[in-house]
């Protein structure tokens, strides 16, 4: 069961033209550019949002694409659509200029569109990396933003300054009190059917429903108990207002659905059946995946789709084969307008929960994990052989493998590792982490 208190994460978005730096000074910040990262093969996955930590408070860095205001049309224009979400769902802003250029007259059109937002806005002037360098940063004043803050993403300078300042700006995260239960986020892209879909389950007669707001804007937390057993819905929330930037709403959407991600522990991404999985629909599992929360893949209005005895078998394989990092994620097949199957995603979250929940006893991890080892040893030779593995970690369930070698315990090996543990304990609908270490 779900302990203690959730709490949302304030937005910091990252917004600047092209090339002064931001992706640079977005893995200083969040410390991911020095991070071991895999990039899972088979599905292209943006990486442009990440919980970070300065002080003991928490935020969510977002990096946006380079922002040429006056660019409507083409790629431009909807990277200007991206921004522009971004402005507006981020607590604070983090204005990323180039030192070596001084201010350019597009640095001028973004300041003027960043003054229209109530945001509290942050200068930071970027490729200063030398004292000297700081005399150059007054002529930014020129912007009308405020103190510019001179720094380096290169070699970290004064990055620390500019974290002092952005946990300055961002409110205070409010505890709240949590309600009991398995929490369950109902994500995808725009009209597929999530509110459907959630109004459908509390709909049910043999659903007992007790609605309360939450901690994502504009949405509601819907506690409900079903067969005994409780959960908590967390319904993607939608816009607070109608948005004029149409191009801009999948990268809006995607923002949305992270936050509801960040706060629960299994994640439903509900798929309009006669699309099948876009796109956006791997980006937003991928966001799940990287959370280590449980997945649980629902096509929705599944009444309208022609079928015989294979249709089912036939999205099955379709999801495997667009999420291929994702193969562990159950489907279930719903229709939220005649409600076929909604209670069954209830029963299925509740099974991903607990197979999440799992713990092994080491005696038997280090049983599996040898057996692989002895059908597939790591590359490298003795050395590289696993000495002992244990589990650390649960939901999602984590293990820790000792070696002589950890370059020979590589992605690819930890996947088969993965794998292995999959096929003798099941552990259907979470991601497994291992972690290789060197003994000592």
């Amino acid at each position: 069961m779900t302990q203690g208190a959730r709490r949302e994460l304030p937005i910091v978005a990252i917004i600047g033209r092209p090339n002064v730096g931001k992706s640079k000074l977005f893995n200083r910040l969040t410390r991911s550019g020095a991070a071991v990262v895999d990039d899972l093969p088979g599905v292209t996955r943006d990486r442009n949002y990440r919980e970070t930590d300065w002080n003991g408070r928490q935020f969510v860095l977002i990096d946006t694409g380079g922002l040429l205001p006056n660019e409507l049309e083409g790629m431009a224009g909807m990277v200007r659509a991206q921004a522009e979400s971004a402005i507006e769902e981020a607590d604070a802003i983090v204005f990323v200029v180039d030192r070596s250029t001084g201010p350019a007259s597009v640095d001028a059109d973004i300041a003027s569109l960043l003054r229209r937002s109530t945001k509290p806005i942050l200068l930071a002037v970027n490729k200063v990396d030398a004292e000297d360098g700081e005399l150059d940063v007054h002529e930014f004043h020129s912007l009308g933003l405020g103190e510019p803050i001179p720094v380096s993403a290169l070699h970290g300078r004064r990055t620390g300054d500019l974290l002092d300042r952005i946990v300055e700006a961002i409110p205070e995260v409010a505890v709240e009190d949590e309600v009991p239960g398995v929490r369950v986020a109902i994500v995808g892209r725009p009209n597929v059917g999530k509110s459907s879909l959630v109004n459908s389950i509390v709909g049910q007669d043999v659903v007992i429903v007790d609605s309360r707001p939450g901690t994502t804007r504009d949405s509601i937390d819907t506690a409900v108990t079903f067969e005994g057993e409780r959960y908590v819905l967390i319904d993607t929330a939608g816009l607070r207002r109608k948005s004029k930037i149409v191009r801009g709403v999948e990268y809006y959407s995607a923002m949305r659905a992270f936050r509801s991600i960040e706060r629960c522990d299994v994640a439903v991404l509900v798929v309009d059946a006669a699309e099948r999985i876009a796109a956006q629909d791997a980006r937003i599992a991928g966001f799940v995946d990287d959370a280590g929360k449980g997945l649980v893949i629902a096509f929705n209005k599944w009444d309208l789709i022609e079928k015989d005895e294979r249709t089912a078998g036939e999205f099955v394989r379709h999801a495997e084969e667009a999420l291929p990092f994702a193969r562990y994620a159950p489907v279930v097949h719903v229709s939220a307008l005649s409600g076929q199957r909604v209670r069954k995603v209830l029963s299925i979250a509740r099974d991903v929960y607990e197979q999440a929940s799992t713990r092994k006893r080491t005696s038997e991890v280090n049983r599996v994990i040898q057996k692989a080892v002895e059908r597939r040893p790591p590359h490298g030779g003795q050395r590289s052989n696993i000495l002992y593995a244990t589990q650390i970690g649960v939901r999602p369930p984590t293990f820790i493998v000792f070696t002589g070698d950890t370059r020979a315990v590589d992605h690819n090996y930890r996947r088969y590792l993965a794998n292995q543990l999959r096929r003798e304990y099941g552990l259907v609908g979470t991601p497994i982490r291992i972690i290789a270490r060197k003994r000592r």
